[in-house]
């Protein structure tokens, strides 16, 4: 072959290698931004998760320390009304006691 169409050839060849460097270079940046969209994609959407995550969580949270509260409030109350009966109930032995000792009070003054 002339030396003419091997330089031909040569130039031809590298021309078709820095097309397909160039296309390869593109191929590149385009999955690179495809990527980095994707990624971005998946990191709102991650974000997303955990925020209604978050949320459910604490609405459980509240709904756990609302009915904790109403049990305690619930044993308060029954707490209180036994009180009531066992004070109600010694009343009378009070006002005996408190009577007595009236009784003693005075009969000690005379």
């Amino acid at each position: 072959m002339p030396r003419p169409q091997v330089l031909e050839r040569i130039k031809s060849a590298e021309e078709e290698a820095d097309e397909i460097v160039a296309q390869a270079e593109d191929d590149r940046d385009e999955r690179i931004a495809e990527a980095r969209k994707r990624a971005e994609e998946i990191r709102t959407e991650a974000e997303q998760e955990a925020r209604d995550l978050k949320e459910r969580r604490l609405e459980e949270a509240r709904a756990e320390i609302d009915e904790e509260c109403e049990r305690v409030l619930r044993e308060g109350e029954q707490e209180r009304e036994a009180l009531a009966e066992r004070a109600q109930s010694r009343v009378d032995e009070v006002t005996d006691y408190v009577v007595e000792l009236f009784q003693e009070d005075v009969h000690v003054q005379t």
